[in-house]
């Protein structure tokens, strides 16, 4: 119940409480004004009795708090005021007004339609002797006079109350109404809250997953770029510590510092998380035939590369990832394969780019690869985990004897 309606209830209690005084104190303030309409002791005595009897039911039947629900004793009540009205109105028709109390609280007294109507007309009965001057005699006007004014009283009444029955229907249906529309507020504040906790959930599993995203990309990049530039370095110094004369000291030397400055390059694009050094001022192809190329150079393996299709400027994400992979692959086929000639193929097909890099190399088991460890072994999860990042997949296909064929098929997405 809103404030409103409780005040609206408390006006109400006001009202069915000391409104039947006031009817009645009107009654009688009026009835000793126009004292000659009683000229017998007999019925002044008589009047003060009834009106004391009326102020002791009034006190009887208490005040109203909150709308009553129909009883026997509610309908003893209202029969004992109608009653006592009736006699008052037989002395003097003032006390109409006390009587008149009767058409405001039938529903809430008396049980049952038939009988409130009952009740109400029993009270235009009173009223309409009182406004007819009092109760009809032997004269056929006053009857006549009694009759117009009752018809019309309980006319009246019947519109009224008619009224009244819809407005009651209507507040009812209002009432209804408004109580699924708070139901219904309560229920969607709750999915608001438990909407901006879901969001607020995603929010931080968002910044992990990214946090997490970030630290692998950061961790294949140091493994593709710096790890690797290193072991070049490495090997390249190895190679100048057994070398024969100063000639071909200083050419691994200047090897060994080329190596140095691209990983050097590299790191700080990756840092910044920029495109490979080799695709900054040309597409995939071109940047792995330079690759491949540069790695025989330095490794003294025969390396080939092949386009099949038609080429296609990809997306800088697809051309790094392939780059990456075949960078990858050629620095594992130089620590392990031990091979003579590899190939690397690059194969445009329809919506897919297949990467293929073949070697005869001594070749492996792929299901006794250790796990990896800090020490080494991010190669393959590093290479599998960079094609499934763009919607990719890797395979690895190898025997021991039989070389080594590493396989990558990522989606053909094309440059903005």
């Amino acid at each position: 119940m809103t404030a409103a309606d409780e005040h609206i209830e408390h006006r109400q209690n006001q009202f069915h409480t000391w409104g039947v005084y006031g009817l009645l104190a009107v009654s009688v303030l009026l009835s000793v004004a126009a004292h000659e309409l009683m000229t017998s002791p007999a019925e002044w005595y008589a009047g003060g009795a009834l009106v004391v009897a009326a102020v002791l039911l009034q006190l009887w039947h208490g005040p109203r708090r909150g709308r009553r629900t129909p009883s026997r004793r509610g309908t003893v009540y209202y029969v004992l005021r109608w009653a006592i009205s009736f006699a008052l109105t037989c002395l003097t028709p003032f006390f109409g007004f006390y009587a008149s109390a009767g058409y405001f609280d039938s529903e809430e007294l008396i049980a049952g339609r038939r009988r409130q109507w009952l009740g109400l007309l029993a009270t235009v009965v009173v009223v309409a002797g009182s406004q007819a001057g009092g109760m009809p005699s032997g004269s056929p006007t006053r009857w006549l006079l009694f009759g117009v004014l009752l018809v019309t009283n309980f006319g009246l009444v019947m519109v009224v109350g008619h009224i009244t029955q819809q407005e009651e229907q209507r507040s009812r249906e209002r009432a209804v109404t408004i109580t699924e529309l708070e139901r219904t507020n309560v229920a969607l504040q709750q999915a608001l809250d438990e909407n901006a906790a879901l969001h607020a959930q995603l929010l931080v599993q968002a910044r992990e997953a990214g946090v997490a995203d970030e630290r692998r990309r950061l961790a294949a990049e140091i493994h593709d770029t710096i790890a690797q530039g290193l072991t070049g370095i490495i090997a390249q110094l190895q190679v100048v510590a057994n070398a024969p004369d100063l000639a071909v000291a200083r050419t691994h030397l200047e090897r060994a510092s080329d190596l140095a400055r691209h990983s050097l390059g590299e790191a700080r694009r990756s840092v910044h998380n920029l495109a490979p050094v080799a695709l900054a001022d040309a597409g995939l192809p071109e940047a792995l035939k330079k690759t491949v190329a540069e790695w025989g150079e330095r490794t003294g393996v025969r390396a080939e590369f092949t386009v099949a299709g038609t080429a296609e400027q990809l997306h800088d994400e697809v051309a790094a990832t392939l780059l990456r992979i075949v960078q990858e692959a050629l620095s594992n086929t130089s620590r392990h394969a031990a091979a003579d000639r590899v190939g690397v193929t690059l194969t445009f097909l329809g919506d897919e780019v297949i990467l293929d890099i073949r070697d005869d190399g001594r070749g492996f088991d792929p299901l006794a690869v250790p796990e990896r460890t800090g020490s080494g072994g991010f190669g393959v999860d590093g290479m599998r985990a960079r094609a499934e990042r763009v919607a990719g997949a890797l395979t690895i296909e190898s025997e021991p004897g039989q070389g080594t064929a590493v396989s990558a098929r990522v989606p053909l997405v094309r440059h903005d």
